[in-house]
């Protein structure tokens, strides 16, 4: 666990950062007002705080963010950590990018103090979930749990580029958070035979644990994600559907016109969600805690478990 000593900004480049204590951080662009946020890889940079005490201990004077480090964090090697790290502060989750920068030799802090530290030790992320982070706020690492998981999105418009499909990414973002390596979003359109195919690639071919779809439940006549589902499984697992279909009933009866199903294909597990971003977020968040157990049993790695409650005596 670490924890942020610094929240850092600056408004323009080419000037230093400075603490501003707290900020809000905007999915897929950065540190709202940061300069160098935008649509690319180095969203957010971090540095530790300890390897900062370290330079100043040689005698050097540098203030927070004086390396150009959004986030400084103490408690962190960050270099230590691979690529593709997933950190988490409350809402807020970053994906690692990048290890390191060239450092210029016109580097202001190098001119200043004779080294700069940000080339070694810095590294760079891209926010995945936006929310706000606050100096004495904890940043941890989300624990991979060891499964694969891809993301199938049905829809005509979104295979064509007519639309930008935001409900994949956010279906991607919830596995992250939930320790999940994700190797694949696909979008296709709402053909079954293409829908079938992707799902019998993911399991038989690329042997993913996990199938998330998105799209294709209601009632419409191209809407055919869950003939194709039924077609790919081997086992029909109604639980799963029944219990996302009831949680979403408190949020809107709509949610009874969905027609999802979950099911089995060998050992990997596929589930239907709906096609909005914010429906397949709610439908993570309920389903993705309980889901770790079951995921166990299904690929071997746990064992059934006997519960014994007073009223089954």
């Amino acid at each position: 666990m670490g924890i942020i000593k610094a929240v850092c900004i600056s408004e323009k480049k080419g000037t230093a950062k400075r603490d501003v204590g707290s900020c809000r951080l905007i999915e897929d662009w950065g540190m709202e007002n940061d300069a160098h946020a935008g649509k690319w890889h180095r969203q957010v940079s971090l540095l530790s705080y300890d390897e900062v005490e370290k330079f100043r201990a040689r005698g050097a004077t540098v203030e927070d963010g004086a390396f150009g480090e959004n986030l400084l964090v103490e408690g962190f090697d960050f270099k230590s950590f691979p690529i593709g790290t997933i950190f988490k502060c409350g809402d807020v989750l970053l994906e690692m990018t990048q290890i390191g920068k060239e450092c210029h030799s016109d580097c202001a802090i190098r001119k200043m103090v004779g080294d700069c530290i940000m080339p070694r030790e810095g590294v760079f992320a891209v926010v995945l979930r936006g929310g706000v982070v606050s100096n004495g706020d904890e940043l941890t690492v989300v624990e991979k749990n060891g499964y694969k998981a891809a993301v199938l999105v049905s829809s005509d418009k979104g295979s064509k580029g007519e639309r930008e499909d935001k409900s994949g990414p956010a279906a991607a973002t919830e596995l992250k958070a939930a320790g999940y390596e994700v190797t694949e979003t696909v979008i296709v359109p709402d053909e079954e035979e293409e829908i079938y195919k992707e799902l019998v690639r993911f399991v038989d071919e690329s042997k993913v644990d996990l199938v998330i779809t998105s799209g294709g439940t209601g009632l419409s006549k191209r809407d055919c994600t869950p003939e194709a589902t039924m077609r790919a499984g081997e086992k029909n697992v109604p639980g799963i559907a029944e219990a996302i279909r009831y949680n979403s009933l408190q949020i809107t009866s709509r949610a009874m016109l969905s027609r999802a199903v979950s099911v089995i294909r060998g050992h990997s597990l596929i589930v239907n969600l709906p096609g909005s971003p914010k429906a397949v977020k709610e439908c993570l968040d309920y389903l993705l805690p309980t889901l770790a157990h079951g995921m166990g049993i299904l690929t071997g790695r746990e064992g059934e478990c006997a519960r014994t409650d007073d009223n089954t005596k």
